[in-house]
């Protein structure tokens, strides 16, 4: 009975985002503007009952206001059925901005802050792709897992700072490895960091899917679930048989890989797909 329930739930979550078709990023700002909604109604009404039955003028705390937004924007994340890491960010979003409020922080400091963000994630509204960054003992079992016996084309889509790419050509100076990232303060780090490292890796600055991945052996992607399927569509269109896709943390649904490997105490694992 419990996994029909769970079943239910996950459909009409399915449904409700398949019907209003948006963006993770606009249907966070949906989620708030709902929640805000909620919120006026709700303190309304609470006000209004308590006036006329009570005759008690019922005030609220900014402390309340906050976090009746907070727990209403959490429950509506849930409602439409959002990835479970958006509900922290919805939840903590308000209470964020009452404490940085409250701080009475300098408007300079915000403006530094929106530009470092913005270089950051400019893009992911588009691609639905955040910053996210490899830890070390991802780039040691890739660097195990590629072709050893031939030097190899090999390219990082969405490279963040470099490391990956740095550490995998440090490991195979045979060979060629670059890194495309389309946000601009990321590949201008790596950029700066592989001229001081004088790593044989090299970085541009683009979309991954302006690649022709004909021209490459080895693919390494770290990307997010909205992204997998439009990259397995074109790994089938355009990389040759015998060549690889690495994807770390996330799978592509439906496509069984070729291996699978524990990157280590963590859930996150390496999935790896053979062309054929």
């Amino acid at each position: 009975m419990a996994d029909k329930n769970a079943m239910y739930d996950t459909g009409i979550h399915q449904n409700l985002m398949a019907k209003m078709a948006l963006k993770p990023a606009t249907m966070a700002i949906v989620v708030q503007v709902l929640a805000l909604f909620s919120v006026l109604v709700t303190t309304w009404a609470a006000h209004w009952g308590a006036a006329v039955f009570f005759g008690v003028d019922l005030g609220f705390s900014m402390f309340t206001l906050v976090f009746l937004q907070a727990g209403f924007a959490l429950y509506f994340c849930y409602l439409v059925g959002m990835a479970k890491w958006w509900r922290w960010i919805h939840f903590c979003f308000p209470v964020a901005a009452w404490v940085m409020s409250s701080w009475q922080i300098p408007n300079t400091v915000y403006l530094i802050g929106f530009i470092v963000t913005l270089s950051l994630y400019w893009t992911t509204f588009r691609t639905q792709v955040p910053f996210f960054p490899s830890r070390p003992v991802v780039w040691q079992q890739v660097a195990a897992i590629i072709p050893q016996d031939k030097p190899i084309r090999m390219v990082d889509i969405g490279s963040g700072l470099g490391d990956m790419s740095m550490h995998i050509a440090k490991a195979r100076l045979d060979s060629v490895i670059e890194g495309i990232e389309i946000a601009p303060l990321p590949w201008l780090i790596s950029v700066v960091r592989a001229k001081f490292r004088r790593s044989s890796a090299a970085f541009s600055m683009g979309d991954y899917r302006e690649l022709n991945f004909a021209d490459y052996d080895v693919i390494f992607a770290y990307l997010s679930p909205a992204a997998m399927p439009a990259l397995w569509d074109k790994v089938q269109a355009e990389m040759k048989p015998g060549c690889m896709l690495i994807s770390y943390e996330f799978e592509i649904k439906g496509v069984a890989p070729t291996q699978t490997i524990a990157s280590d105490t963590r859930e996150e694992k390496l999935y790896v797909w053979k062309l054929s």
